[in-house]
C-alpha cells in the first residue's frame, strides 16, 4: 500500500535521484524533449528548484514498504500557463522513481492532490506536461481524470495544460 507523507529535511537528494531515473528511463528510449538527457543531481538550478518545493511546503512523498517511491508538489500555476478563472490547486511536479513504475505511484499521488483540492475548498485541479514525442504522457493525465484544457509552448518546449474538476 501507498503511503503520502510530507516532504522534509533529507527528501531533497532524493527527489533529485527520482529525476534522475526519469530522465535516464526517458534518454534511453531517445526521448530528452520533456527533461532533457543530463541528471537532476549536481544541477544547481534543479536542486533550488527542488529545496523550494519542499520549503513552500507543497511536496509530498509517496512511500511503498517505507521506500519513496514518488513526489508530488502542488501550489500555484506556473508562470507560463494562464491563470485560473477560479481558485485553484496546481500540481508543480509529479515524478515516479523508474525503480517503482507500474505500482500506480503517479496515480495515487494525483488522487491524492484531487482529495486535497477538496479539503482545501477549491473546484479545479490544474496540471500541464511535456505534450511532445508520442503524447503518451498527456494520455497518462487524461486516464487519471484530466481534460486538455490548452496547450501551450516555452520556447520551443510543448506543452498541454489539464484541468479535473471536484
Amino acid at each position: 500500500m501507498t503511503h503520502i507523507r510530507q516532504g522534509r529535511d533529507g527528501d531533497v537528494p532524493v527527489v533529485l535521484g527520482m529525476f534522475d531515473s526519469a530522465v535516464a528511463w526517458l534518454t534511453a528510449q531517445g526521448r530528452t524533449g520533456q527533461w532533457g538527457s543530463s541528471p537532476f543531481t549536481g544541477n544547481e538550478r534543479r536542486t533550488r528548484q527542488v529545496t523550494d518545493w519542499l520549503e513552500l511546503g507543497g511536496m509530498r512523498i509517496a512511500e511503498l514498504g517505507g521506500h519513496p517511491a514518488g513526489c508530488i508538489v502542488v501550489g500555484a500555476a506556473h508562470d507560463y500557463v494562464a491563470p485560473a478563472a477560479e481558485p485553484e490547486l496546481y500540481v508543480q511536479a509529479l515524478v515516479t522513481d523508474r525503480r517503482y513504475a507500474g505500482h500506480g505511484v503517479g496515480r495515487t499521488l494525483l488522487d491524492w492532490a484531487f482529495d486535497e483540492a477538496g479539503r482545501r475548498g477549491v473546484a479545479l485541479l490544474r496540471v500541464d506536461c511535456y505534450a511532445g514525442d508520442d503524447g503518451r504522457l498527456v494520455s497518462f493525465y487524461e486516464s487519471c481524470g484530466f481534460t486538455r484544457s490548452a496547450p501551450f509552448t516555452v520556447g520551443e518546449w510543448p506543452g498541454m495544460l489539464l484541468d479535473r474538476r471536484l
